[in-house]
């Protein structure tokens, strides 16, 4: 596993909307292995290889990690943010940001101490509001190297612990690895159908990019790759795990936004099956990803699945993922988009 490549796209900034550098990163590294990449006016990436026949497979992996936007300085140069994304307030306690202004500027998230607190205040569950960057400048410096409208994202190293990686923007920085991973396996091999590997911006803000994409591209088949929850973790019961790290790439099921096509889950089962590749079912009654995307937003829609990587602490600075799920992960899509033909996709 190229675990320096890994790393290097986890720790490449782009907040949805922002996706210039993991844009040019990805452009870099997936054209040597494509016969054609194209881009689009919302900033997708089409890294595409031709089959044998014109069917189309669409693959989609957003390239957009959350983060922030900054929406005032004050008097003193502390800076109040917007965030892009989901977040849990409480995961926002003693964090270090990037400011990408005019210079990469780190700052502090930083909130009320909590030695003068109240015990109603300390007893309350924090809301994204209770919280300010600072970055220990005046205002002036601020103000010269930061503006309104200036994204941010997370500041946290990637490092291996064991069997597993561990690192911020795992979701979904995972996915474009596999994709790219993916293409650069199947890069001297036949494939039955034309792929079209999506590098998908603004996931977490609503699933823009692969909306886009799939109006574009108008695939007959479909596959979302993203992470999904682990609870594997103490206190949760069995019927809230949703998946365990280390038990293989999860087939997703459902989630809220999508229900999988039955032909496509039973197809993807079946292919793990053949190529003794590990999986585990996943279904996630909250959260949605590209899947939906690509499923719908064509005239017929596409029949469509997904593969998921189990990760704990999802939407936190220390995603964990297993690196066997990860292998796992490329393996099946890349049988998958093999055997696609083989299958009878009759109702």
């Amino acid at each position: 596993m190229r675990i320096e490549l890994l790393e290097k796209i986890c720790q490449t900034p782009g907040a949805p909307g922002f996706e210039k550098q993991i844009r040019t990163l990805i452009l870099e590294t997936v054209t040597p292995y494509v016969d054609e990449v194209q881009l689009d006016n919302l900033g997708n990436i089409y890294a595409i290889k031709r089959g044998k026949s014109n069917k189309r497979v669409m693959v989609g992996a957003h390239m957009d990690e959350i983060g922030f936007i900054v929406t005032h300085i004050d008097d003193k140069g502390f800076i109040r943010f917007h965030t892009l994304g989901g977040f849990d307030p409480k995961t926002l306690t003693a964090q270090r940001v990037i400011i990408h202004g005019k210079e990469d500027v780190v700052g502090v998230m930083a909130a009320k101490p909590i030695h003068v607190m109240t015990p109603e205040e300390k007893n309350k569950t924090p809301k994204i509001t209770d919280f300010f960057i600072d970055t220990g400048r005046t205002k002036e410096e601020v103000i010269s190297l930061i503006k309104i409208g200036d994204p941010i994202t997370r500041e946290r190293s990637f490092i291996q612990m064991g069997d597993c990686v561990n690192s911020k923007s795992l979701d979904n920085r995972l996915a474009v690895f596999i994709l790219i991973e993916t293409l650069r396996d199947l890069k001297d091999q036949t494939v039955p159908y034309d792929i079209y590997g999506v590098f998908t911006v603004q996931e977490e803000v609503g699933i823009r990019g692969a909306n886009v994409a799939a109006l574009k591209i108008k695939p007959d088949f479909g596959f979302g790759l993203d992470t999904t929850i682990a609870y594997d973790l103490p206190g949760a019961a069995e019927h809230e795990k949703i998946t365990s790290l280390g038990k293989g790439a999860a087939i997703k099921i459902m989630d809220a936004s999508a229900i999988c096509d039955y032909r496509m889950v039973e197809f993807m089962k079946k292919t793990a099956d053949s190529n003794n590749i590990p999986w585990q079912p996943e279904i996630l009654t909250a959260g949605g990803t590209d899947t939906a995307g690509i499923q719908r937003m064509t005239e017929g829609g596409s029949i469509a699945g997904a593969i998921s990587i189990p990760t704990r602490h999802l939407h936190q600075v220390i995603e964990m993922a297993n690196k066997k799920d990860i292998d796992n992960a490329i393996q099946l899509l890349k049988a998958c988009l093999k055997e696609i033909d083989q299958h009878n996709w009759g109702f």
